[in-house]
């Protein structure tokens, strides 16, 4: 957009933060925005993906697993989208949950997660240990949150629709670490976004920096000893920014800053050096600002919350009757499953994170999810259907029939409209059964062997369009 149009007041603040860097500032608004894709860890590295994908890919100097691509690509109408193996993000965007120090095993709270950009990669770094909790307030934007992560083949998984009040109530001293990428008055999305113009007139920095506040405050009492804390938004207001940290430390003397390293490009908060910006005329990327802060403490669980006993399965160990069709196609594949973990709703049949099963179980009540873990699939009289979910957790070689096609093939778009798939006489099987349809050995979906056919399985909520 053109930087006259934007809000006089806005553009004097930014005069007074930028000084001499104010010029450039405004320069960067006759650049066009940059578009980028962040790799999924959970199915390909960085460097693999790159190799195989052939495109004209840039790496994003400060994130390890992202990439420039040019608007021409279209990434999202490639099957490789569809089989979750990288998630369209703009690059600044990116840094958040880059920066958040997690590792395997940890609780992990994304709290105003939605669309789910953040979670993503939170769930990657956390390789299946562990636990993500993700929460966005809107249910609808929680759905496509949900959606973002199953394709992306998180298991270890919870997500919910509520306030961050009603989640404090209910996981007081729960998590590791907590990433809040806030709602605010979006003046680092200006150049990209001219909408965000028009929000910012009805709800400026004052409106946003209260709810932010109140956000960051019922997270703290989320927060562990010894735990982290991640916040972030997209704008460049002091008050929504450094404001909202100052405010917090001076209110909670057990949390305290903690120094983020200075990639390339960043600049130090003002007054707060510890945190980081990104400015648009500084990186090839948008406005960002991110804090960490650590809480006092050591760690202190109760003890045998959310811990079970180890069990190889699914061979031979206590699983109820009604749930041995799950057992048995759980047995088709080359995965331990514990079966306490099983959580069965109604004729639905999950798999628990393991902080929430066993004991754990009891953090499943008075909130509103919309997945409590790795969706299974449903019974349906005494059968046992699979879900999209299940096939994206899983690799191709652990399942015990799989069928692969080349991003080329036309078949695997059709695949992806919800259609049968026709076999060749050398690709057709003489068994029947469940299959796992697979692109250049990523998992789609499944579908069921019928002699020369493949019967389409594929969730209809996610067809090609």
């Amino acid at each position: 957009m053109d930087y006259r149009e934007l809000p006089a007041d806005f553009l004097e603040k930014m005069r007074g933060l930028l000084k001499d860097e104010f010029e450039d500032y405004l320069a960067c608004f006759s650049e066009p925005p940059h578009y980028g894709l962040r790799v999924n860890r959970l199915k390909c590295t960085a460097g693999k993906f790159a190799e195989a994908s052939g495109w004209e890919l840039l790496p994003v100097p400060w994130i390890d697993n992202g990439f420039y691509y040019n608007k021409e690509l279209k990434p999202a109408r490639h099957p490789w989208y569809y089989a979750g193996l990288y998630y369209l993000q703009e690059p600044s965007a990116m840094t958040p949950a880059s920066l958040l120090p997690v590792t395997p095993g940890d609780r992990v709270l994304d709290l105003c997660a939605a669309p789910g950009g953040k979670s993503t990669e939170l769930a990657a770094k956390l390789m299946g240990r562990g636990l993500l909790f993700s929460n966005d307030i809107s249910n609808s934007r929680a759905k496509a949150l949900l959606k973002n992560l199953e394709l992306f083949g998180a298991g270890n998984i919870c997500v919910s629709s509520e306030t961050p009040e009603k989640l404090s109530l209910r996981f007081g001293g729960f998590f590791d670490k907590i990433l809040i990428d806030a709602p605010c008055s979006g003046e680092g999305m200006f150049r990209r976004d001219s909408d965000m113009v028009k929000s910012y007139r009805e709800k400026g920095p004052d409106y946003y920096s209260e709810i932010q506040y109140g956000i960051v405050t019922e997270a703290v009492k989320m927060l562990r000893p010894g735990g982290m804390l991640l916040y972030s938004t997209c704008t460049f207001d002091e008050k929504e920014n450094e404001g909202t940290i100052r405010r917090l430390l001076s209110e909670h003397g057990d949390m305290h800053p903690v120094p983020l390293e200075k990639r390339e490009g960043f600049a130090p908060g003002f007054g707060l050096p510890e945190c980081v910006r990104l400015f648009p005329h500084k990186i090839r990327g948008e406005g960002h600002f991110i804090a960490l802060l650590k809480k006092d403490g050591e760690e202190d669980w109760p003890a045998g919350a959310g811990q079970t006993e180890k069990i190889s399965a699914p061979g031979g160990k206590s699983w109820p009757k009604e749930l041995e069709p799950v057992r048995d196609f759980l047995c088709m594949t080359k995965a331990d499953w514990e079966p306490e973990r099983l959580y069965q709703v109604g004729d639905t049949v999950y798999y628990l994170p393991e902080p929430f099963s066993g004991k754990g179980k009891a953090y499943l009540k008075n909130v509103r999810y919309l997945r409590t873990g790795l969706l299974l699939g449903e019974l349906k009289k005494g059968r046992f259907e699979p879900s999209q979910a299940l096939a994206m957790f899983l690799k191709a070689e652990q399942f015990q029939d799989s069928f692969n096609m080349s991003a080329e093939d036309e078949r695997v778009i059709r695949y992806l409209k919800g259609e049968t798939v026709q076999l060749s006489e050398d690709e057709a099987a003489d068994g029947k059964g469940w299959c796992l349809v697979c692109v250049d050995g990523w998992p789609l979906g499944f579908a069921k062997r019928q002699g020369g056919i493949l019967k389409n399985k594929y969730y209809p909520g996610w067809r090609w369009q």
